[in-house]
């Protein structure tokens, strides 16, 4: 029998032990090495690059400054795979105009106010337990629903209703993951939100596809 090995805690930084008693430094859960006061991300929500980044933060949302307006929230336990970044509204330029160079930027008096300067842009949120694939792109003010995939190379703006999947360039919907009910049964459930001895306990409902099953185990 395999030794059991215990879950680890959502504070540890590396929660992916090796074979010879390292760790895989490509995989961090991110509210342990997250220190950025822009960018809340919740418990068991992890990431990972084939090669690690000295600084999360930076690597996933390059244009989210400390001084930012905008917000960057990603739920819990979300999947975020390699290449994946989050493109925040601090990118954008001003395109209403003529010119949408942002002369402020280089100097010829304060920034504050300068006409060449966009307006503060929208807080983009993921929700809970959202697979992002592998060279995904998410634009500002994105609002990702908790249950959906976003497939490898999508480029996602604007909304993804909870528990579906979209792919592409426009990231487009193929299809929801469940009918109608049985996602405002889930989202009800929101398991995301049990103590992690409790998820743990009931793994096969979480993870197979009785929704009985987990609705026993979010009344007991």
């Amino acid at each position: 029998m395999p030794a059991f090995r215990p879950f680890p805690a959502p504070g540890v930084s590396h929660p992916v032990p090796m074979p010879d008693g390292s760790v895989h430094e490509g995989t961090v859960f991110l509210s342990a090495v997250i220190d950025h006061p822009r960018f809340e991300v919740g418990y068991y929500t992890y990431a990972s690059a084939h090669h690690p980044p000295e600084d999360w933060a930076a690597y996933l949302a390059p244009y989210l400054y400390p001084f930012s307006p905008e917000k960057l929230t990603i739920g819990r336990f979300c999947q975020i795979a390699s290449g994946v970044e989050f493109i925040t509204a601090s990118a954008n330029h001003r395109y209403d105009g003529i010119s949408t160079f942002p002369f402020a930027v280089f100097g010829g008096g304060p920034v504050e106010g300068r006409p060449s300067m966009p307006s503060p842009g929208a807080d983009t949120c993921v929700g809970h337990d959202v697979w992002i694939g592998t060279g995904a792109r998410i634009l500002p003010g994105a609002r990702i629903g908790s249950g959906a995939i976003i497939g490898a190379g999508a480029v996602v703006s604007g909304e993804v209703a909870p528990y579906t999947i979209v792919a592409g360039n426009p990231a487009r919907p193929v299809r929801r993951r469940f009918a109608p009910e049985t996602i405002e049964r889930l989202l009800e459930i929101a398991w995301w939100e049990w103590p992690i001895d409790r998820i743990l306990a009931h793994e096969a409902a979480i993870c197979g596809g009785d929704l009985s099953a987990l609705e026993h185990a979010a009344r007991h």
